[in-house]
């Protein structure tokens, strides 16, 4: 009788320990959803689709402000070899307007000298 007990207890608590995994994996689901849709909303994590390495970057005025070394988090990492000062620089890809065979910001190139940092997060999309 004793081993019956403690077999049944054994399975409910499997059970419940199933049951809870589950729902963790539901409320899981649900957050990531949550965090699409305010991203979807506010524009957030958005990543111009088509950015690629070794793309030159064009400024809104049609100068070529540097070229694509990689993307990182939500920033464009220019290569240092194409700056005019040898170092990277990082512009936020919510500059982007458009990508072709090019990348096409919505900033002319004096704003984007200008504004740009010195790593992902100083630009505020690290």
């Amino acid at each position: 009788m004793a081993s019956s007990f403690s077999s049944k207890n054994k399975s409910t608590g499997e059970k419940i320990s199933d049951a809870a995994k589950g729902m963790g994996h539901k409320i899981a689901q649900g957050a990531e959803k949550a965090v699409d849709f305010v991203k979807e909303k506010t524009g957030m994590g958005r990543q111009p689709q088509g950015i690629r390495e070794h793309m030159d970057v064009i400024a809104s005025c049609g100068t070529k402000v540097g070229v694509v070394d990689r993307i990182e988090g939500d920033a464009i990492k220019l290569t240092k070899k194409d700056s005019p000062d040898g170092l990277h620089h990082f512009i936020p890809t919510n500059w982007v307007d458009h990508v072709d065979s090019q990348v096409h910001l919505t900033k002319n190139s004096m704003i984007t000298e200008e504004s740009w940092k010195s790593d992902a997060t100083g630009c505020g999309c690290g």
